[in-house]
């Protein structure tokens, strides 16, 4: 029987970490602060963005929700960046994506000081991930560490395949299993015969943003899968692709209209030694990151 790893139990340690280490920092006069940026009135993004404002409450870290309107300029968005640069309580500054057309993304996040760049989306922080050095890694790859290792999953010596080549979530991933001693190989769409590749993997992490990509075919018995895809399915076509006699989706799709699938075709998960669900997987584990990163920010700022 194949190990389910549950993102929301490690979740919750990682958040009572951060809780008890906020508590110190308190000791010391020191409250870690996120500005959370959100433009416009984009449903998905306004529910992901207030449950981060909303956990800083629960682990008594400061924040601030800043909206800017849907047409919102550049240059307003740059000189909102530098203010909050220069405000000592703003620890990490997290800029909500997608932003609208007119928004320059690139030269926003670059804008952000390194040292406040929680999601670890600036070049300096991808340069000193890849150097081994002290960053703040994106969170969804730094989770998946996190699961593995609080799992009890080896790292080290194992055969990682990374399919996805994202800067947000395959290559810091990568990146991340290679500083843990792992042989890594990075995949991606237009990589030949990669079922031959994938089946060579004992930890297989699919971040490539396509419903059921990896098929149980390109599985390797035993190995551990490591789903990042978050793919809503809201045709009955494509939920019988996946879901067909599964009486519990079934419930829930005919209700919502809607159910979720990762990157790994759902069958898959029968031959592995342990996988994370989709969804209550990798999922649960971004805002914890988040978190933790807010705290090492405030802490690296200080010299801590």
């Amino acid at each position: 029987m194949p190990k389910i790893l549950e993102g929301a139990a490690i979740s919750a340690a990682i958040k009572q970490e951060v809780a008890e280490e906020v508590r110190a920092l308190a000791q010391r006069g020191v409250r870690p602060g996120l500005a959370a940026v959100l433009v416009g009135n984009v449903a998905a993004s306004e529910i992901y963005v207030r449950s981060k404002v909303a956990t800083c409450a629960e682990l008594g870290l400061y924040s601030d929700l800043i909206t800017p309107p849907e047409d919102v300029t550049t240059e307003a968005m740059l000189g909102l960046v530098a203010g909050l640069n220069h405000r000592d309580e703003i620890d990490g500054i997290l800029i909500q994506l997608p932003l609208p057309k007119q928004v320059d993304t690139k030269a926003l996040l670059d804008a952000v000081d390194p040292v406040k760049d929680v999601d670890g989306f600036h070049p300096v922080n991808a340069g000193r991930l890849q150097a081994n050095r002290p960053a703040l890694a994106p969170c969804t790859p730094a989770g998946i560490i996190e699961i593995l290792r609080r799992s009890g999953i080896a790292i080290a010596g194992r055969h990682a395949v990374v399919v996805g080549r994202s800067d947000i979530v395959g290559k810091p991933a990568a990146m991340l299993l290679l500083h843990e001693n792992a042989t890594v190989t990075i995949c991606h769409s237009k990589t030949r015969d990669l079922g031959a590749i994938t089946r060579q993997a004992d930890i297989l992490v699919a971040a490539i943003g396509h419903a059921g990509f990896i098929t149980p075919e390109m599985v390797r018995p035993g190995a551990t899968l490591i789903d990042v895809g978050i793919n809503r399915l809201s045709t009955r076509e494509e939920f019988d692709r996946f879901f067909k006699g599964d009486a519990k989706r079934e419930s829930a799709f005919q209700k919502r209209g809607s159910t979720i699938v990762g990157d790994i075709d759902p069958r898959a998960f029968a031959l592995a030694g342990a996988y994370t669900p989709v969804p209550g997987g990798v999922g649960p584990l971004t805002i914890a990151m988040l978190m933790a990163n807010t705290v090492r920010a405030a802490k690296m700022r200080r010299g801590l």
